[in-house]
């Protein structure tokens, strides 16, 4: 490559996308090397290149659109006509992945992937990337990749997922999504995308070294070690920087180049004819063998991290200029000049066209409607059609299958006696399972042990290893996985063995799975139903990882659906439900089991058996946040939900006999949303009022009950919370004095009763 010439004192101090622009012309201009024949569209663009001169062209024009839409960036920022300037300046080189895979194979893209978009978007007819792009920058709300919520990489058609920020989290999906094209015609499912597609995942050196990129490499590393297929090719995009940290020289290649089970491919991203044929052996290797291939591109970083970098600050302007002069562009126009592709008047009237095109876009993006109502910008997050989640709840499976399923027809569960929690939530996936032949049910343990606490257990027997089956202790592949069946079409159960564990992994629903609707507009969706043996009140196994009430940070997910049955009826009815949520609206749904009260049978004294409940008919549904209530009485009524229900009717009984008071119970069951309609209403007729969580005090799910009954109006009632202390759960008998208890109910109702 020619070298840059050294940068003039007076331009030391302009901006560095200034500098950039500027020496990329004045390369052109001043380049004076021997210019060949042109190649023939088909011909090799230079001797020995996999890359023909047709190729080539269209590349060098896919990273000179991502390059100006970096530059109008930059400079439509300060007029507020953009939102975003982090940019991809220096990796262009990646849109010879996007030229050398197909429009369906998914990808998850570093957020520096303007030239893999530009040149995707030549796949199919009809599309401009320059708009698409330039309404996204724009945050208009005509933006196709999401509605003007965020600045994304991202298209339905193409098979763009969007992404947000790419910080390594949406590696454990992707992941799941290689796994599941491989799945999906092991069950007879139909793919939305060809059975020999692959996933392209991509994201920086930096990103590589984070917990969440590790464990995917690791699952795929165990995956392909078990010789099963999991065709996804990690694009590490290596620019030698993560903001301001520089990664060390040759770290990347040493860290993965001999990993066993990750075949590892080097190419130069930086040059377009030795790179593309290095590309080209990785994918090819991908798609033919299935086993997950790492592809370490070489890149580099142009510009700074974002508008608001100003590298000239922490970096030595005789570093910058080094930097400066591996612009991949620059490597782009010496091959389009030497190979006798382009004159110099040709590259700079192109240059100049494509600038011209983007700020026109950009113009006309700023011209177009933004978001305006909140109605308007939560639309996607949350959708829910109650009618249609309704028919599909009660929708059963066929009869015959039902009964192969349990055995006969005389084995049905709703004929059998009643049974405790564990079994009718066993029944229930059963019955879910025979009607969804796509439902995948995952996690540790779960399938030749049926669980921890034999919920799952014989579903594997009924439904194929190929239905149920284990993963590896690791939670944030596990909901990787979930994303990446639900992500082809499937319906995935996954389990977490506890609620503790959901925290190690709590960002594949918050930043991945919840927030998809949200910010590609409605057009991708994640349902799934996630089972958590959960809360306290364990006796003899505990401690604080097993007796966990913390349900805060499912509680802070915004369209997250969290439900929570107390007894077994409710479970199976809950389920359905929240099977249709997933169906229909595509919704992310947590489902809480209490712990305590799987294999619960009596309520108020031993041998009593008033906590086993009889199986619902097959088409009984509950509606979303719809509560349960026991009794009428309005001198009490308690709020509660999960373990706290039997505890709190317990405790009526004996507030009753000591107050004479009539009490009311009152089974949320629905934690988020939680449905403050009907609180309000439970409390309008209160003379008094008790809130039972067995949560912490702080953030604690009985601060929205508090919430919802104050602005109902009604919190000059006498009221108190009953509610676990803010520590973590000890062990043995220890665990019991920090949560709540039926004596610290009927203590509360003392209080009130002297108020």
């Amino acid at each position: 490559m020619t070298a840059v010439k050294p940068i003039p004192a007076r331009m030391k101090g302009l901006n560095r996308a200034e500098i950039c622009d500027v020496n990329f012309q004045e390369f052109v201009r001043d380049w004076n090397g021997h210019a060949d024949v042109a190649p023939a569209p088909n011909e090799a663009i230079l001797d020995g290149s996999a890359l023909d001169a047709q190729g080539f062209r269209d590349l060098f024009e896919s990273q000179l659109i991502s390059r100006h839409l970096d530059l109008m960036a930059r400079v439509l920022r300060v007029q507020n006509k953009v939102f975003y300037t982090i940019g991809s300046s220096g990796h262009e080189g990646n849109a010879m992945v996007a030229r050398l895979t197909r429009h369906t194979d998914p990808a998850f893209l570093h957020y520096r992937s303007g030239g893999f978009m530009a040149e995707r978007f030549r796949k199919l007819p009809g599309m401009d990337p320059i708009m698409d792009s330039a309404l996204s920058f724009a945050a208009s709300a005509d933006d196709p990749a999401s509605g003007g919520r965020h600045k994304v990489w991202g298209s339905k058609p193409l098979w763009v997922l969007p992404q947000t920020s790419t910080i390594a989290s949406h590696l454990p999906k992707a992941l799941g999504t290689a796994l599941a094209i491989e799945q999906g015609p092991r069950i007879g499912h139909a793919l939305p995308i060809p059975n020999d597609s692959i996933v392209v995942c991509s994201f920086g050196d930096a990103s590589s070294n984070h917990a969440t990129a590790q464990t995917a490499f690791n699952a795929a590393a165990w995956t392909a070690y078990q010789k099963l297929p999991a065709p996804v090719l990690f694009v590490c995009e290596d620019n030698g920087i993560g903001i301001s940290v520089k990664t060390p020289d040759g770290w990347v290649a040493r860290n993965f180049a001999n990993r066993q089970d990750l075949d590892y491919f080097a190419a130069d991203g930086l040059d377009l004819a030795e790179g593309y044929g290095q590309v080209q052996a990785a994918i090819e290797h991908c798609r033919r063998t299935r086993r997950p291939t790492f592809l370490h591109l070489r890149t580099t970083r142009i510009m700074g991290h974002a508008g608001t970098d100003f590298e000239i600050e922490w970096r030595s302007i005789e570093e910058l200029c080094a930097v400066e002069a591996t612009d991949p562009l620059l490597r782009s126009a010496a091959i389009a000049l030497e190979s006798g592709l382009m004159s110099k008047d040709q590259i700079l009237a192109l240059y100049e066209d494509t600038r011209k095109k983007c700020f026109a876009a950009a113009e006309d993006a700023d011209s177009r409607p933004r978001l305006t109502k909140l109605e308007d910008v939560i639309a996607p997050l949350a959708p829910y059609t109650p009618d249609k989640v309704r028919a599909e709840a009660a929708r059963t499976a066929d009869a015959a299958r039902r009964e192969q399923v349990f055995g006969g027809e005389a084995k049905l569960p709703e004929k059998q006696p009643a049974r405790h929690l564990a079994i009718q939530i066993n029944n229930a996936l059963h019955d879910l399972f025979a009607k969804y032949p796509e439902a995948l049910l995952f996690g540790e343990d779960v399938a030749q042990k049926g669980g921890v606490y034999t919920v799952t257990k014989g579903l594997q027997k009924a439904f194929s290893g190929k239905r149920v089956f284990n993963t590896l202790l690791d939670e944030t592949v596990i909901l990787g996985l979930a994303q990446g069946y639900a992500n082809m079409g499937m319906l995935p159960f996954p389990e977490i063995q506890y609620l503790a564990y959901f925290h190690n992994a709590c960002d594949q629903i918050r930043g991945e799975a919840s927030s998809l609707q949200f910010f590609s507009n409605g057009q991708y969706r994640n349902p799934m139903v996630m089972r958590i043996a959960s809360l306290g009140y364990q006796r003899g196994f505990g401690g604080h990882f097993h007796n966990d009430n913390s349900i805060t940070a499912l509680r802070d997910i915004p369209g997250l659906v969290v439900g929570c049955p107390s007894r077994g009826d409710d479970a199976a009815t809950m389920l359905r439900t929240l099977a249709a949520l997933a169906k229909v609206d595509g919704r992310v749904c947590a489902f809480l089991e209490p712990i305590a009260l799987y294999m619960t049978k009596d309520l108020y004294e031993a041998g009593d058996g008033q906590w086993l409940t009889e199986y619902p008919a097959p088409n009984e549904t509950m509606e979303l946040g719809e509560g349960r209530v026991y009794g009428k009485g309005e001198d009490l009524v308690i709020f509660t939900f999960g373990n706290g229900v039997p505890m709190s009717l317990r405790a009526a009984r004996t507030i009753e006999k000591q107050h004479g008071w009539k009490t009311r119970v009152v089974d949320l069951r629905w934690l988020v949303p939680l449905n403050e309609t009907f609180i309000r209403a439970q409390a309008k007729n209160a003379r008094r009022i008790l809130i039972v969580d067995e949560g912490r005090r702080s953030a604690g799910v009985g601060e929205g009950i508090v919430t919802a009954i104050v602005e109902g109006g009604y919190g000059a009632r006498p009221f108190h919370r009953v509610v676990g202390a803010d520590t973590f759960t000890p062990l043995a008998g220890a665990a019991f004095l920090v949560i709540p208890s039926d004596e610290d109910i009927v203590a509360a109702a003392d209080l009130l009763a002297k108020a």
